[in-house]
């Protein structure tokens, strides 16, 4: 598969009052045309500091480190001035930001500030990225685009401007699109349907889609591999199959655990992760999971953990699966069967 963009030892920093927040701490991944790679995990692992950094949107007091590179189309985007950054943002990469609502510019309208990128990067009439933007409305599926384009955000619902921001992100047919939780505050249903859009527009424009979500049970029907995030590292990489039927993480695991299932009985309480993250400000120096993991072991506290391959499509950073390890049977944890 062609490679489309490559992630090399990623670290991002933000220098505050209390000192340095290491809030990425050498990340690797790379992401091929036309697939759907999720990185999951809960608040605060680094996630959306990635897609920020993917974009180019670490200012100050944030930090990429000098020896991180994020390559496309060959290109160090982390070395790119910003006359670079523009060209780059909305044509070839796209976001789909976690809050349509203070995303979208309240004073302006939606047809608007769709037909705006399409006059910057591809040099359209008013006419004609009017005319385009009504295009991106109905295949958006926005009822009423007629109406809705001379309307503002604020006469949208959640869903509607959900719709919105994928019309824009799409309107370049970038090569790649970046959602950053696209679901979040969204009802179910409404959940659903956004996701199966973004898999239908896929599937017509051939754009690679990174999706950030805290949430596993929203990536197993959409993405072709999942890659684990804690405490600013990647702990498991796997294809969907492996993450789901396969994990091999204390971290994974828990995440699994913590998925609504229909088979709960009705008083059952679903399953949380006792302990709280890491403080980045003084990363711990062996394991980030480590004080949180029912099944630590002292050089979990005190050695990182190396990246042991189990398979083809699957790796982890974890003591547990080091060949020399004792065995856990993970279906006998804390009731996953």
């Amino acid at each position: 598969m062609e490679n489309l963009l490559e992630v090399k030892n990623l670290r991002v920093s933000y220098h505050t009052y209390a000192g340095e927040v290491q809030s990425v701490r050498g990340v690797d991944f790379n992401l091929n045309k036309g697939e759907t790679l999720a990185i999951v995990g809960e608040s605060g692992c680094g996630k959306t500091v990635t897609s920020k950094a993917i974009m180019g949107l670490i200012k100050k007091p944030g930090e990429i480190k000098k020896d991180s590179e994020i390559l496309f189309n060959g290109k160090d985007i982390a070395k790119m001035n910003s006359k670079e950054l523009n060209r780059l943002r909305g044509a070839d990469i796209s976001m789909i930001f976690q809050d349509p609502m203070t995303s979208l510019n309240p004073t302006m309208k939606i047809g608007k500030q769709i037909a705006e990128n399409l006059i910057i990067h591809k040099g359209m009439t008013n006419q004609e990225a009017h005319d385009e933007a009504m295009e991106l409305l109905k295949l958006v599926n926005v009822p009423n685009p007629e109406k809705r384009i001379n309307q503002y955000p604020f006469e949208f619902s959640g869903g509607m401007r959900q719709r919105a921001m994928i019309a824009m992100a799409l309107a370049c047919v970038p090569k790649i699109l970046i959602a950053d939780e696209p679901t979040t505050a969204l009802d179910v249903t409404i959940q659903a349907q956004i996701m199966e859009l973004i898999k239908d527009l896929q599937r017509k424009f051939g754009t690679a889609v990174i999706l950030i979500t805290h949430d596993l049970g929203v990536v197993a029907d959409v993405a072709d591999r999942i890659q684990v995030m804690y405490g600013g590292k990647i702990v498991e990489k796997g294809n969907t199959n492996d993450i789901f039927y396969n994990p091999q993480h204390p971290y994974t695991w828990a995440l699994l655990q913590s998925v609504p299932r229909p088979d709960l009985k009705r008083k059952e309480k679903l399953y949380s992760i006792k302990g709280t993250p890491p403080d980045l400000l003084k990363p711990p120096v062996g394991c980030p999971f480590a004080s949180r993991c029912t099944h630590g072991m002292r050089i979990c506290r005190e050695v990182m953990p190396e990246v042991t391959t189990i398979s083809e499509t699957q790796s982890v950073s974890c003591w547990l699966q080091h060949p020399q390890a004792p065995k856990v049977d993970i279906h006998k944890i804390e009731g996953r069967e």
